[in-house]
């Protein structure tokens, strides 16, 4: 019995423990997968690894102020140090020659035989030298009248002789050309051995010196000249006068008693190079500071009189110097020969606080989550064995669906729907950018424009991602409408507009007139290549050009085997390029239906290029020249390799020709389709405003101007290109009527008066209808004047034929209130528009929000309609509406047909009530149609373009209310 009951209470024990032991690890289990464990700890350590970063920047802040301020003490002190001995020295300086003016007019005035002559002052000057420690020679000047000349002269044995700045090799008294007749003269006739070359020499025929003895015997007290070039040594210096009287004058004595009581003048003369350079050299730290003295009497024109030009090393002290005459104004400029050194003591502190709070926290972390990841891991490692086995198979599938739930709700956040959120490309003032119109606080306002950038850019990447997905799936399939080649160019071009008008640079976009209007195909995966490639042309391009170019295939690669080289000369910015030829070498071509076209397109930057290492890999999913790319640029690497699988997917070939510091070109080709019904050559479908009128493009640049004469073309016109303004001005001459006058920004400014001389001429011609003048620039800029003469209008590239037909509509004859760039105040306008009951008609949900935001933003009524025929219900009179915007394209029945039935009411009721007229504005994207005249067959009264700005639609609206 007894083994029996020893069994059983082992039994009993061993069950005991099991269940305690089980128990503790299912508890710990629970509590380790709670959130608490796992979220409150990572917050703490998060917040500790801050607080420890603060710490550390603060500390690095603290003890580099602290450097940079004693380094500022040092600075001006050594330079107030040199300022004040400089000045103290000068004041000594000056006291001795007022004192030596007194001993003049003592001993040599005021006895009836003078007690001094030219030896005698030699020797004191020389003598006493060392009380007057600036000053580089003394010189006294007496005063005689024109009457006393020719006595004088017979007295000093020599005749007074015009002061006249030569060389110092070249200097010779005897060939100095008499004094010219003058009411008075003032010539030296005592000077020390330093400066005795002046003895002579009439005081009153140097300007400087006139100036300064016309002051001094004034005003009673030493003035000081200008820094001007001492005679002979042509060394730049000053000079201090006193003026010396024949008697004692009262304090308040007027100038014209002064003047007429003054016998001579006493002159200091300072060289103020070799002056500043004795002083600095009684100082131990000469060598640590550059000294620069100034003479800032004319503080926009200050003048070096010590010194010389050095680079930026950081810190600047200025200290004033007062030389005794409050004319003139000095100053002393100090700077430290050396940049500041590397601040090793506060950089070493703060790292090493940061790296004591990154161990503090790691020992933390790895404490609480030791136990863990040890009860973890067996389950951990069988779920990544699970995972890696079927995460190849599942990869393409759960991009592609994530991408979506992802995409749609980010779509809504930003414009409710995809719609919307391409609306925002294409609009300067979308939701968001309202929400920002309205009433926001400077918090807020951030909070929306991060929103609107952060949604944008995730989109952006989300669909990068979705289509590498669908490619790798082999999921991705083409569209076959019919699209306009050249309309898709310029949307591309009007999306890094302000990129490229930012950076100053050349975007520019050409089409052969070979290539047909309209193409069967895919525009929006075209439109991707094309943005893939100019996004990163414009993110590695900082100066130049970028160009795109589309011809067939047959035409370019004729050409291919002619010309290998291209020149600088001619490109597009005139940099030099890689040459686009030889990023078509392997094309061949593609046999296809006989309705099939291939379509050549090159992008053109002169950019930073392709490193060689890196260019083997360039197409490689996910790979990209190196980290300091994405950390300076960003991007996920995956742009190129979606370029080049869509064209493969277009049956093309695409590769680049890329040289380091000069630029890269790459290639594609593409297959198309051409519709039966065709238009070729790019011409629009009806006609313009500017339909068969001359433009004269002046340009020295051929690519250039090729480019400008193609855009102007699509417009109708007739285009003939000049070099400069002089061969523009023999057009204007003939026969022929030239409409406008288009002249490069770079052909302007580089001859401002040649411009100017241009334009009067264009105004004295007798032409009956004189042509309007624009200017072609790169970047964004106002009005500018010259010579009171403003410049013409400016059209800003990259050129796009909507935006060309708006900007010379608005200068030839639309928008005529356009004070400056369409804006009119607020105040009047909320004045103008409040109470105003407006009705806006587009069946665009987008287009109509935006509208009603903007008009009632200013106090208008804003009554939507969605349709044409709920228009003409809305405005059957009587009505109490004050305007309309009607969109021209609208399903059922259209804007122009919609106007005619509202005027054919408004007819009907005028018979019986007179003058019943709404005003009916078109808003069309289609501003080459839309002309005044169009419109006004119709019975509208105006229109605006799509895509438009509030302004547009605002100054459209006063036209009728004022």
């Amino acid at each position: 019995m007894k083994p029996d009951k020893s069994g059983n209470i082992w039994v009993k024990f061993v069950g005991i423990f099991s269940r305690y032991t089980s128990m503790i690890h299912h508890y710990y289990q629970h509590i380790g997968s709670r959130k608490i464990r796992k979220t409150w700890w990572r917050k703490l350590l998060i917040l500790l690894i801050v607080l420890g970063t603060i710490i550390s920047l603060w500390v690095f802040w603290y003890l580099r102020s602290q450097a940079l301020e004693k380094r500022k003490e040092t600075l001006a002190n050594m330079c107030d140090e040199r300022a004040r001995m400089l000045q103290d020295q000068f004041n000594v300086s000056m006291n001795h020659v007022q004192a030596m003016s007194i001993l003049i007019s003592t001993f040599h005035h005021a006895k009836n035989h003078s007690a001094i002559d030219q030896e005698t002052f030699a020797k004191y000057t020389e003598r006493t030298a060392f009380e007057r420690p600036l000053t580089s020679g003394v010189a006294y000047a007496v005063r005689v009248l024109h009457s006393e000349r020719e006595q004088f002269e017979k007295q000093q044995g020599w005749t007074i002789k015009k002061m006249t700045p030569v060389s110092k090799d070249k200097y010779n008294p005897a060939e100095l050309e008499p004094s010219p007749i003058q009411p008075e003269y003032a010539p030296v006739i005592f000077a020390q051995d330093t400066v005795a070359h002046v003895i002579s020499l009439d005081m009153l025929t140097g300007k400087e010196d006139r100036e300064n003895v016309l002051r001094a015997r004034a005003l009673g007290k030493g003035v000081l000249t200008a820094p001007l070039d001492l005679i002979k040594s042509n060394r730049l210096g000053v000079i201090l006068t006193f003026a010396v009287y024949n008697r004692d004058l009262p304090c308040n004595a007027t100038p014209e008693e002064r003047i007429r009581a003054t016998d001579g003048y006493l002159g200091g003369v300072f060289d103020i190079r070799s002056l500043v350079e004795k002083l600095l050299q009684q100082l131990a730290s000469k060598q640590t500071i550059y000294v620069n003295v100034f003479d800032t009497t004319n503080i926009s024109n200050p003048i070096s009189m010590y010194g010389t030009e050095v680079l930026d090393t950081g810190l600047q002290h200025v200290s004033p110097l007062s030389f005794g005459d409050p004319s003139r104004k000095h100053e002393m400029r100090c700077r430290f020969k050396q940049k500041p050194p590397w601040q090793v003591l506060a950089i070493s502190i703060s790292i090493g606080i940061f790296v004591i709070t990154l161990l503090v926290g790691h020992i933390i972390h790895a404490t609480v989550n030791r136990i863990a990841k040890v009860e973890d891991d067996f389950h951990e490692m069988s779920e990544l064995k699970k995972h890696a086995e079927d995460a190849d198979l599942a990869k393409s599938q759960f991009l592609a669906t994530v991408s979506h739930e992802i995409r749609t709700p980010m779509n809504g956040v930003l414009e409710f729907n995809s719609q919307v959120f391409l609306f925002l490309f294409s609009q300067n003032k979308g939701m968001l950018d309202m929400l920002m119109d309205t009433v926001l606080d400077v918090t807020q306002q951030d909070y929306v424009r991060t929103a609107q950038a952060s949604g944008k850019a995730l989109v952006s990447l989300i669909n990068a991602v979705l289509d590498q997905a669908k490619i790798e799936s082999g999921k991705l399939e083409l569209e076959a409408v019919r699209f306009e080649l050249r309309t898709i160019l310029d949307d591309v071009l009007s999306l890094f507009a302000g990129k490229s008008q930012e950076k100053g640079i050349e975007l520019a976009a050409y089409v052969s007139e070979k290539v047909s209007e309209t193409l069967v195909g895919d525009p929006g995966r075209f439109r991707q290549i094309i943005t893939n490639l100019m996004g990163n042309s414009i993110k590695f391009t900082e100066k130049g050009h970028i160009f795109v170019t589309v011809h067939l295939f047959e035409e370019v690669m004729e050409s291919i085997d002619v010309e290998t080289e291209s020149s600088s000369k001619h490109t597009l910015s005139g940099l030099p390029v890689a040459h686009r030829n030889r990023s078509r070498e392997g094309f061949r071509p593609v046999v296809g239906p006989s309705e099939s076209i291939t379509l050549i397109v090159s992008v053109e930057d002169t950019g930073v290029g392709i490193p060689l290492d890196a260019q083997p890999r360039i197409f490689t999913p996910f790979m990209q020249v190196g980290p300091s790319i994405s950390r300076i640029h960003g991007g996920t690497g995956i742009g190129l390799s979606i370029s080049k699988c869509l064209v493969n997917l277009m049956n093309g070939e695409i590769w680049f020709n890329s040289i380091p510091k000069i630029g890269s070109t790459f290639s594609f080709t593409a297959v198309f389709s051409n519709p039966k019904e065709q238009q070729i050559n790019g011409h629009i479908k009806s006609k313009s405003l500017f339909y068969n009128m001359l433009a004269i493009v002046v340009d020295p640049k051929p690519i250039r101007a090729e480019v400008s004469k193609y855009h102007i073309q699509r417009l109708g016109m007739h285009v003939k290109i000049v070099p400069s303004l002089t061969g523009m001005l023999s057009l204007l001459t003939k026969s022929q009527t030239v409409h406008l006058v288009l002249v490069e920004e770079e052909v302007w400014d580089q001859d401002l008066s040649n411009s100017l001389v241009f334009v009067y001429k264009l105004r004295n011609l007798d032409l009956k209808i004189p042509p309007k003048l624009f200017l072609l620039t790169n970047s964004i800029g106002g009005s500018r004047q010259s010579n009171g003469v403003t410049s013409p209008p400016v059209i800003t590239k990259p050129l796009r034929v909507s935006m060309l037909a708006g900007s010379l509509q608005r200068t030839m004859g639309g928008n005529k209130d356009n004070a400056r760039n369409g804006e009119i105040p607020k105040l009047s306008l909320s004045k103008l528009l409040i109470g105003r009951k407006i009705l806006v008609v587009d069946d665009n949900i987008v287009n109509l929000r935006v509208a009603a935001g903007a008009l009632k933003k200013y106090g208008a009524e804003v009554v939507c309609a969605d349709s044409g025929r709920k228009a003409i219900s809305l405005l059957e009179p009587p009505h109490s509406f004050d305007a309309c915007f009607m969109d021209i394209q609208m399903p059922e029945m259209d804007g122009f047909e919609a106007t005619q039935k509202i005027r054919e009411m408004e007819r009907t009721i005028n018979s019986h009530i007179s003058n019943w007229h709404v005003p009916i504005l078109a808003m069309t994207a289609d501003v080459i149609q839309a002309t005044h005249e169009e419109c006004s067959k119709y019975g509208m009264d105006g229109y605006v373009s799509k895509p438009f700005e509030a302004n547009q639609l605002y100054q459209e609206v006063s036209r009728f209310f004022l």
